[in-house]
């Protein structure tokens, strides 16, 4: 029989996956020793069978009865007594942390009757308990019964105005609060058609139902989608006896982390609310006091949390976030886990674990997220003298710009349209994650840096400033004001995540430290960031197998790839070395040549142009190997679009004109005219299946017989100035063994005669193919009996193994991630199943043939994390990526080595 139902006493950190994080942790935390209300874990199992069959099954209503009357036994009340009442909490917690994403009731058990218990328990404190069932009566209308939230607000709003300018929630007595429960429950009449819930049980259970049904809610739903975390799991439910923050100045509740999630400083760094509740704190309602800011308030409580925290993270060996209650001076400890953190914070902060032993240099090397490296090197707000408007806490490290937007809606309309946008409001709450994760910068005028807005901000590696109380927000103008200036909906406003400052209009950017020291930037260079920059990613240079290369067209690209530890270059379009006027002068000669001496002109037109271009690349990659892949795209690019070249040369007859005015040129007409003939002639019906790769070798001979000369003559020279390139010819989409055949067949020759003429041997040249066709991975025995190297053209492969357009798959990608179509994609992660299993078959086959076949990867899957561990799965014997993907690729290719755990970030 499944066992759907276990006590905190149960169960250890290590059952996430059955009693999610939150429960695992509080089971772990119990058996620890430490404060933690008694109570007990639903499991994910019950939650999936829950959304399975539309209800809870049998089995686990008993079990939690039970349970629940364990839990009564041992606090020696009733749930919903009315003399001496049980209260509960009823919070969601799945195995990977979702902050905000799902649902939580508190107070639960607390009815007409029980309230008065609940006074009579706190020695006659009536506002108290009023309070509390207010509370109760907003949140299950809320979470529960889908009342709006706005209609609780609006009148909590009026209740407040009404006690006199700028009053809070605590400025309400035992009196307005009973006036406000009625008018609550009015809401929650007009709403659902009936009255509040009286019986305990019933509450309960319609609660716990909430909780299941919340994993497949919208902003649940979103944040797995972005985060990558499957629909599969489910949450748990965890029913805690509740304590109260809210009891008075004796009484507060906070979030810490045992060091700073921002900056990775260790310090004790969160935020705490006097005579307030946990929702409090996140919801951003009221401003928060700094952690620190206890120790005067409750000496004995701060001291006796700052012992948890030490114990927490010595046990964890990890920066821990916990929430906590006091209640009247009593310390309890509501829930811990591996704190999320910012990806500046998580490197410093595995830089000084491993300094002082707390981790190992692999556990170093995993606790940081290769997803999540480019972020180190964002560019910062250079201020120059700029007054801010405005100054927050610095919740989110970053420099955003953007126009501002006042609604989660219009910041993902407006981001989907293009446009960059800063979400500016009062707090956030979990139904603006879809606006935030669309939003280049996130400003709040309210709350502290546990907030929701902070903490979403920094998982998703968005600049945030919260807190930023000179905002005040006028929603209906649709603008805000702050110090005397107004600024309106779609106006431009930089903010600074780093200080917490906030500009008007669009300040320029700097470098970031990462950038500058690696510029030699002797300041920088000092910072803790780039020492743990360099310290890991030696560690992952020493673990890692494969080597990483990089796609680069220039000598400036190649240098910037081995600054950044490109170990050569694993694809060289040449397409791009045809671009500019003179170039492109030369290519249309060749493409409109008639006789072959026509056709040679233009090559040798060509030919100087595209030898000095490798010799910078060969210069700047010297000692480390260099693949040229051949001409790929069809000829047609090098003309004016067809429309326009037609719309343009019709246009200029009917109005007499000796011109066509195209985009970038002016064109004789007679000119156009025969361009416009060359292009009907060259168009083909689907030109990335047409007349390209190997194929445009094939029909113009002397274009790959001129670059091959202009790949040699160029290593010929920096061989003869003392250098040494390695140099690998690559001719691509080739489908069968013939085609690579007979290039090689004409192409060897010409090679052998350059080197011979210049009196020159090159140490290292190959000849191999690009395999992004799924005929050539199928038949990649025969294949490599013709090659020295394969590299995998992803992007290709995946076009055609799909039948997707990687230019159009934008317009319905997201429709096919949401309804699980594909798992992710397959133009940004390698989708394994499919275009994974081509690529195994090509490996295993081709090396079969051919035992010193080397193989990398150059399509863009080269700088994706996930696709770099499949590449070291399929022992591919290198990646390749953009320059500015390099680190990452590294970094990811140290931790496939070594294994997989789970990142902090996540």
């Amino acid at each position: 029989m499944t066992k759907y139902v276990y006590d905190f006493s149960e169960g250890n950190r290590d059952m996430k996956d059955l009693l999610g994080g939150k429960g695992a942790n509080l089971a772990e935390m119990t058996n620890m020793g430490l404060p933690v209300p008694p109570g007990f874990t639903i499991t994910t199992e019950a939650c999936l069978t829950f959304l399975a069959q539309g209800g809870a099954p049998a089995e686990m209503l008993e079990e939690a009865g039970e349970h629940l009357r364990d839990l009564q036994d041992a606090m020696g009340k009733t749930l919903g007594d009315p003399g001496d009442p049980l209260l509960v909490s009823v919070r969601s917690g799945a195995k990977f942390s979702m902050p905000g994403m799902m649902d939580t009731v508190l107070n639960l058990g607390l009815n007409d009757r029980s309230v008065e218990g609940l006074a009579k328990q706190t020695d006659g404190d009536v506002r108290f308990a009023r309070d509390a069932y207010r509370r109760f009566i907003q949140m299950f209308g809320k979470i529960v019964m889908d009342v709006p939230a706005d209609a609780f607000e609006h009148v909590l709003d009026e209740a407040k105005a009404a006690k006199g300018p700028n009053a809070q929630d605590t400025d309400l007595d035992a009196d307005d609060l009973s006036a406000l429960i009625e008018r609550f429950r009015a809401i929650y009449r007009e709403h659902t058609g009936g009255d509040f819930p009286q019986d305990p049980k019933d509450q309960l259970r319609l609660a716990i139902d909430a909780v299941f049904r919340s994993w497949n809610g919208k902003r649940a739903i979103d944040y797995r989608r972005q985060n990558k975390i499957s629909d599969d799991l489910g949450t748990a439910v965890n029913v805690v006896a509740m304590v109260f923050g809210n009891r008075g100045e004796d009484s507060g509740t906070g979030v810490a982390f045992t060091r700073d999630p921002a900056t990775g400083e260790k310090v004790p760094y969160g935020d705490y609310l006097e005579n307030a509740q946990g929702e409090d704190v996140v919801a951003g309602i009221r401003n928060t006091k700094r952690i620190a800011e206890l120790e005067p308030i409750d000496p004995e409580s701060y001291h006796g949390l700052m012992d948890v925290m030490a114990t927490l993270e010595g046990h964890y060996h990890d920066m821990c976030d916990i929430e906590f209650t006091i209640e009247k001076g009593k310390l309890w400890i509501l829930q811990t886990r591996i704190g999320k953190r910012t990806a500046f914070a998580e490197w410093v902060m595995a830089y000084d674990m491993l300094d002082e032993g707390l981790i190992d240099e692999d556990e170093a090397l995993l606790r940081v997220d290769a997803n999540r490296l480019e972020e180190l090197f964002k560019r910062r707000v250079k201020a120059d003298g700029a007054r801010p408007i405005a100054k927050g806490l610095n919740a989110s490290p970053g420099a955003a710009t953007g126009a501002v937007v006042f609604t989660a809606d219009d910041a993902q309309e407006r981001a989907n349209a293009g446009d960059k946008v800063v979400l500016v409001r009062r707090e956030t709450t979990p139904d603006d994650y879809h606006g935030m994760i669309a939003s280049q910068g996130i400003l709040t005028s309210a709350g502290g840096t546990n907030s929701h807005a902070a903490v979403v901000a920094r998982g998703e590696g968005i600049p945030a400033v919260c807190g930023a109380d000179a905002i005040k927000l006028d929603p209906a103008a649709k603008t805000f004001t702050a110090n005397g200036t107004t600024v309106k909906e779609g106006e431009v406003v930089t903010i600074d995540g780093f200080t917490g400052n906030v500009y008007v209009g669009e300040l320029p950017l700097e470098e970031s430290v990462l950038e500058k020291a690696r510029s030699g930037d002797a300041t920088a260079r000092g910072e803790k960031i780039w020492k743990a920059f360099e310290r890991l990613m030696s560690i992952a240079d020493a673990r890692r197998r494969l080597r990483v290369r990089a796609n680069a067209d220039t000598p400036d690209q190649s240098s910037n790839a081995r600054d950044r530890g490109a170990e050569g270059i694993g694809l060289c379009r040449t397409e791009h070395m045809f671009l500019g006027e003179e170039r492109v002068g030369a290519v249309r000669q060749m493409i409109f040549a008639e006789t072959e001496a026509e056709e040679q002109k233009a090559y040798d037109a060509l030919l100087p142009l595209q030898r000095e271009d490798f010799v910078g690349i060969f210069r700047a990659m010297d000692g480390l190997p260099v693949t040229v892949r051949l001409l790929d795209p069809p000829l047609h690019e090098f003309l004016p679009n067809q429309v326009e070249l037609a719309v343009g040369v019709a246009r200029a007859e009917e109005r007499g004109e000796d011109e066509v005015r195209l985009r970038d040129e002016r064109v004789p007409l007679d000119e156009a005219r025969v361009i416009l003939g060359k292009v009907d002639q060259l168009h083909e019906a689907n030109p990335m299946l047409g007349l390209r790769g190997v194929r445009l070798g094939i029909v113009k001979p002397g274009l790959y017989a001129m670059q091959v000369r202009a790949i040699c003559e160029a290593a010929a020279r920096v061989k003869q100035e003392g250098g040494d390139p390695k140099v690998e010819i690559m001719i691509p989409l080739v489908a069968t063994k013939p085609e690579l055949e007979q290039m090689r067949a004409e192409l060897e020759p010409v090679a052998a005669e350059v080197l011979r003429s210049e009196g020159v041997q090159l140490d290292h040249l190959e000849w191999g193919t690009m395999i992004e066709l799924p005929r050539a991975t199928v038949t990649s025995a025969e294949i490599a009996e013709a090659a020295e190297f394969f590299s995998f053209g992803t992007n290709d492969l995946t076009q055609t193994a799909f039948g997707f357009s990687r230019d159009d798959i934008g317009k319905f990608v997201g429709m096919y991630e949401e309804r699980k179509l594909v798992p992710a994609n397959p133009f940004v992660t390698i989708d394994q199943p499919g275009v994974g299993r081509l690529m195994r078959i090509a490996v295993e086959e081709g090396r079969a043939a051919n035992a010193s076949l080397h193989i990398g990867i150059c399509g863009e899957h080269g700088g994706d994390p996930a696709s770099v561990a499949f590449c070291e799965e399929l022992g591919l014997d290198y990646v390749s990526c953009s320059p500015f993907r390099v680190e990452t690729a590294r970094l990811a290719a140290g931790q496939a080595a070594v294994g997989s755990t789970e990142s902090a970030s996540t």
